[in-house]
C-alpha cells in the first residue's frame, strides 16, 4: 500500500541520514584530533595519519557520488568538490582536505534535512493516517482493525476524538469535524446523515457511523500524498534552463582553476577556487522555493499537480468561472413550481423527478430532493438520455418525458401555448426547468442557487492583483446569469452556452493575448478546464473527476484561495530571483578572491556552507505565507422555502 511504501521510504531515508551524520561526526572528530596532535606530539606523523583517515572518511562519499554521475555520463557540480578534496590530499594537505569535506557535507545535510519541503509535508500526511478503525460487523459487534484492511461498504463507528480512517458517507449520528489537515478549512465543519467524511480528519464532538466509500490509497488523503510526491518531481522552465547550462559550468571552472594554477603555481588557490565554485546556492535557488511553495499551498488545501503552475499563476490576466458550484454554492433548491392549467402540482413534480433521478446534475438532484421531502414515490425510467446543457429525455411508465431548458423543449416540437399567459412568465433570477409529457407541456419548476459569501471580495482581490477579465459562463438563463454576475462583480457574462461555447470563449481570450485560468467544479467542466493555460477545480475533496481534470485542485470551496495562489506565485518568483542573484554574485566574488589568494580552502568551504544555508532558509519563508487565510469565517446557508403557485382546475 502507498502509506506503507511512504513509511518505508521515510524510514530508509532516516536510516541513511543517521549513518551520514555518524560519518560526519566521526570524521570531524578525527580532524579535530589531528589538530590537537600537532600540539601534543612533536612528530607530525600522528597528526598527518589522523587527518588522512578523517579526510578519506569525509571525502569518500563525495568522490563516490561524483564518480557515479560521471559513470552514467552526467556532469554534476559535485565533481568540483571531489577534485578539490583529491587535490588537497595529493598535495598532502590532509587537514584542509578533511575540513573542506566536513563543511561541504554539513551543507549537504542542512539542505536535505531542512523541514520545509514536500518530504516534510509527506511525513506529516503519513502521520495523519489513523492507526486503528472501529469496524462494525453485520450483527452489530465491533472490532478494532488496521485501516489498510478496510474495504468499500464497511461500516465504521467514530467516537469523539477519533481520527477518521477512510472516506465515506455518514449513515447515522452527527458531529463537528476538523478538516483542516486535508481541506485547509480553519473552522470545524458540522456533518450529518448523508454528508461525506474524509480520511485523516479528526472527529471533535459527536459520535456517528459511516459507510466506507474509498479506503487506502483511493482516499482523498491518499491522493494528496501521491500528488505532492508527483509535483515534487516536476521541473519549471527556469530549472530546465539551469540544467541545460550545467554541463558547461564544470569544464569552465576547471579551465579557470587551471589557468590560475599555471600562472601562480599555487595549488591552494586552485583548490579554493574548486571549493567556492560549487554552485549549491544556484542549484538550490529554484527547487527550494518551489517545494516550499508546494508545501505552503498543500497546507491550505490547494493541490498543485505541476509546480510550473506556481510560476504561471503570477502572469494570469483572465479568469473564466463556471457558475453553478463555483461562484454559487451549487446547492440548488426548488423554490417555485408553476403547473399548466389542468395539471396537478404533485403530478408535475412526480414526472420531473422520475425522469431526473438518474442524472447527477445539481438541478436534477434538487428536483429529486424536493420530491423525497414530499414523500412522492418515483417510478424508475425504462429509458434515459441526458444531453449536456440542454435537458433529459426519459420513458416513465410508458410515457415520453422531457425535462430541460425552454429552447430545448421548443426544439423537440412541444407547444408552449399552455404557458403563454402572463401569469406563467418566468420570474427574474430563477433557473427554470420545463416539463413535457407525451408532447404536452405540464409546466415549469423554478430553482435558486445562492452565491458564495466570499465571492465578491475574492473578485475584488483578483482585480487588485491586475487580473483584467473576470468572465462568468453558464448554461443557465440570462436572467439568472446577470443576477449572479452582478453580485460577484464580473466584468463579462455569457449565458445559455453549451460546453463547446465555453471552449470558444477561452480560445478567444487566449487569442487576445490573455493568460487564462479556467475555474470549475471539475465534473461537467472538464473540456473547458483542459483549454485554459491553468485549470482550477473547486471543491475537489472526495471528487476523483475534479482532482484528475485540473492542474490545480482546491479541496475546499473558498474563492479567496484564487487570489492567494496568484500572490504565492509572485512571492515565490521574488524569492527565486533573490536566491539566484545571491548565488551568482557569491560564486563570482569568491572565485575572484580565491584567484587572488585572499581565501584559503577551509574558509571557502565555510562560506560555501553559509551560502547554501542562506538560500534554504530564504526559501523556507514561503512555508508560512498566507497564514491569514486560516482566519476566514464560514457562513451557514439559509434554507429556502418552496412556494407552489395556486392551480385552477379545469
Amino acid at each position: 500500500m502507498a502509506n506503507d511504501i511512504l513509511k518505508k521510504s521515510i524510514e530508509a531515508q532516516t536510516g541513511r541520514a543517521s549513518l551520514f551524520i555518524l560519518g560526519i561526526l566521526f570524521g570531524g572528530i578525527l580532524i579535530v584530533n589531528a589538530y590537537l596532535a600537532d600540539w601534543i606530539f612533536e612528530d607530525k606523523f600522528y597528526s598527518a595519519a589522523l587527518a588522512l583517515v578523517g579526510a578519506i572518511l569525509l571525502g569518500l562519499p563525495i568522490i563516490i557520488h561524483a564518480a557515479a554521475h560521471m559513470y552514467r555520463g552526467k556532469m554534476h557540480m559535485d565533481e568540483l568538490v571531489a577534485l578539490a578534496v583529491i587535490a588537497a590530499i595529493a598535495s598532502m594537505d590532509y587537514k584542509a582536505a578533511g575540513v573542506v569535506a566536513f563543511f561541504l557535507l554539513l551543507a549537504n545535510l542542512i539542505e536535505t534535512r531542512t523541514a520545509l519541503g514536500a518530504r516534510a509535508t509527506i511525513e506529516s500526511l503519513v502521520r495523519l493516517a489513523p492507526k486503528k478503525a472501529h469496524r462494525l460487523a453485520p450483527d452489530g459487534d465491533g472490532e478494532m482493525v488496521d485501516p489498510l484492511s478496510l474495504r468499500a461498504g464497511d461500516v465504521i463507528r467514530v467516537r469523539p476524538g477519533d481520527d477518521i480512517a477512510a472516506d465515506g458517507e455518514i449513515i447515522s449520528g452527527q458531529s463537528s469535524i476538523n478538516q483542516a489537515n486535508v481541506t485547509g478549512e480553519s473552522l470545524p465543519v458540522d456533518k450529518g446523515v448523508g454528508d461525506e467524511v474524509f480520511s485523516g480528519t479528526n472527529n471533535l464532538s459527536g459520535a456517528f457511523d459511516f459507510r466506507v466509500t474509498r479506503a487506502g490509497t483511493d482516499t482523498t488523503l491518499g491522493k494528496v500524498q501521491k500528488l505532492i510526491l508527483e509535483a515534487e518531481k516536476t521541473r519549471i522552465p527556469i530549472m530546465r534552463m539551469i540544467d541545460r547550462y550545467a554541463g558547461w559550468y564544470t569544464p569552465t571552472i576547471l579551465m579557470l582553476a587551471g589557468v590560475v594554477l599555471f600562472f601562480t603555481r599555487d595549488m591552494e588557490r586552485a583548490v579554493t577556487m574548486l571549493v567556492v565554485a560549487c554552485p549549491c546556492a544556484i542549484i538550490l535557488a529554484v527547487p527550494t522555493a518551489m517545494v516550499a511553495s508546494l508545501s505552503c499551498a498543500a497546507r491550505l488545501g490547494i493541490l498543485i499537480k505541476d509546480v510550473s503552475s506556481i510560476e504561471l499563476a503570477k502572469n494570469l490576466t483572465a479568469f473564466v468561472f463556471d457558475k453553478t458550484g463555483t461562484l454559487t454554492t451549487g446547492q440548488l433548491s426548488v423554490t417555485r413550481m408553476m403547473p399548466a392549467d389542468g395539471v396537478d402540482g404533485a403530478d408535475l413534480l412526480s414526472v420531473a423527478a422520475a425522469a431526473e433521478h438518474r442524472s447527477r446534475h445539481p438541478v436534477a438532484r434538487a428536483v429529486v430532493a424536493v420530491a423525497d421531502k414530499a414523500r412522492i414515490a418515483l417510478s424508475d425510467p425504462s429509458e434515459f438520455e441526458e444531453q449536456a446543457g440542454r435537458g433529459v429525455r426519459a420513458t416513465v411508465d410508458g410515457r415520453s418525458v422531457l425535462v430541460g431548458r425552454r429552447a430545448w423543449i421548443v426544439e423537440q416540437g412541444v407547444d408552449m401555448q399552455p404557458l403563454s399567459d402572463a401569469k406563467y412568465d418566468e420570474p427574474e433570477g430563477l433557473s427554470t426547468l420545463f416539463v413535457a409529457c407525451d408532447g404536452r407541456l405540464m409546466g415549469w419548476i423554478g430553482l435558486e442557487d445562492r452565491t458564495r459569501a466570499e465571492g465578491r471580495q475574492a473578485m475584488g482581490e483578483l482585480r487588485d492583483l491586475g487580473v483584467r477579465e473576470l468572465v462568468m459562463v453558464t448554461g443557465d438563463r440570462w436572467s439568472v446569469a446577470r443576477r449572479v454576475a452582478r453580485e460577484m462583480g464580473c466584468t463579462e457574462v455569457q449565458a445559455e452556452v453549451l460546453p463547446a461555447d465555453k471552449l470558444e470563449l477561452v480560445d478567444a481570450l487566449k487569442r487576445q493575448g490573455h493568460r487564462v485560468a479556467v475555474v470549475g467544479d471539475g465534473v461537467n467542466d472538464a473540456p473547458a478546464l483542459a483549454a485554459g493555460d491553468m485549470s482550477i477545480a473547486m471543491g475537489a475533496a472526495g471528487s476523483d473527476v475534479a482532482i484528475n481534470s485540473a492542474t490545480v485542485a482546491l479541496l475546499n470551496n473558498d474563492l479567496g484561495r484564487l487570489g492567494f495562489l496568484v500572490r504565492l506565485s509572485r512571492k515565490a518568483a521574488g524569492v527565486i530571483h533573490q536566491n539566484l542573484l545571491f548565488g551568482v554574485v557569491f560564486v563570482v566574488a569568491l572565485l575572484v578572491l580565491a584567484g587572488l589568494g585572499v581565501l584559503w580552502p577551509v574558509l571557502g568551504a565555510l562560506l560555501h556552507m553559509f551560502a547554501a544555508t542562506f538560500v534554504v532558509f530564504n526559501s523556507a519563508r514561503l512555508v508560512r505565507f498566507g497564514e491569514e487565510l486560516h482566519e476566514a469565517q464560514g457562513e451557514s446557508p439559509a434554507v429556502p422555502q418552496v412556494r407552489v403557485e395556486p392551480v385552477i382546475a379545469s
